[in-house]
């Protein structure tokens, strides 16, 4: 399965920066009920998905690193969901998502 829960800059440069996937990267927080209630859907599509894309789920509050991270990417509001291939942004998705829709996001890029 290709979801990661990361907590260190290291882990995020790694899974994402360096990644050969697209990559959609979850700026998330336990406290958000939108945030949460996306899960089962991007735990479903790390599953369906995982040869092309890879989903990485940052916890904003977490760790000092994580909410750096949050702060680097301008992570203003959650759930704010990032797309990245070849380590650049490509698109950005905030707010909830039905789980059809995400799914053409992630295959069209």
């Amino acid at each position: 399965m290709a979801l990661y829960n990361i907590t260190t800059k290291q882990e995020f440069e790694e899974k994402v920066l360096n990644s050969d996937k697209v990559v959609l990267v979850d700026f998330w927080a336990q406290w958000c009920p939108p945030c949460v209630a996306m899960t089962p859907a991007l735990v479903s599509l790390s599953k369906e998905l995982d040869d092309t894309t890879d989903i990485v789920k940052v916890n904003i509050e977490e760790s000092a690193d994580n909410n750096k991270l949050a702060g680097e990417h301008q992570v203003q509001s959650i759930p704010n969901m990032v797309l990245y291939k070849s380590g650049k942004e490509v698109d950005r998705i905030i707010g909830m998502v039905p789980e059809p829709a995400l799914h053409d996001i992630l295959t069209a890029v």
